[in-house]
This record gives C-alpha cells, structure tokens and sequence, in this order.
C-alpha cells in the first residue's frame, strides 16, 4: 500500500489528502493550529517531501507526515498538560 500524497486541498475547515492509491484523507485544520491561522495562499504554499510522504510549508513552519495524519496525529509541537 502506497500512503504517498499526490493532491492536496483545503476548505474553510479541513485539509483534503488525496493519495496515490486513490484513497482521500479529510483532516480537521483544529489538529494544526499554524495552518487553521494561516491565510488561504499561505496553505497553498506546500510541497511535498519524501516522494510525497510528508508536507511542508517552508513560511509557516510546518511538516506534516502522510503517516501521521493516517494515523490520526495532529500538531506534536503542541505541549500536553496534565491536570495536577
């Protein structure tokens, strides 16, 4: 199975990724808080790394992994705090 991104889209609340296989990935922009702040030509402003096995915004910032978003992972930059 091949999990590289051949497309990427965007609307007002997710991140369209379409795959190779043909499979296409709808990922809420809550879970990448740089990109849900950014500008629509900002988001426009990607290329994809690895052969299509990563995202990345050089402006913002950003890399994301095509095996992470299968995965389910959001923004790992983030710091989990944990109730006392």
């Amino acid at each position: 199975m091949n999990t590289s991104a051949l497309e990427l889209d965007f609307d007002a609340t997710m991140m369209w990724v379409t795959l190779v296989d043909g499979r296409k990935l709808g990922v809420p922009l809550a879970y990448f808080p740089r990109l849900r702040a950014a500008t629509p030509e900002q988001r426009q402003q990607y290329e994809f790394s690895g052969g299509g096995t990563g995202i990345h915004w050089d402006a913002l910032d950003e890399d994301i992994s095509v095996e992470g978003l299968l995965m389910g992972l959001g923004d790992r930059t983030r710091t989990n705090r944990m109730a006392a």
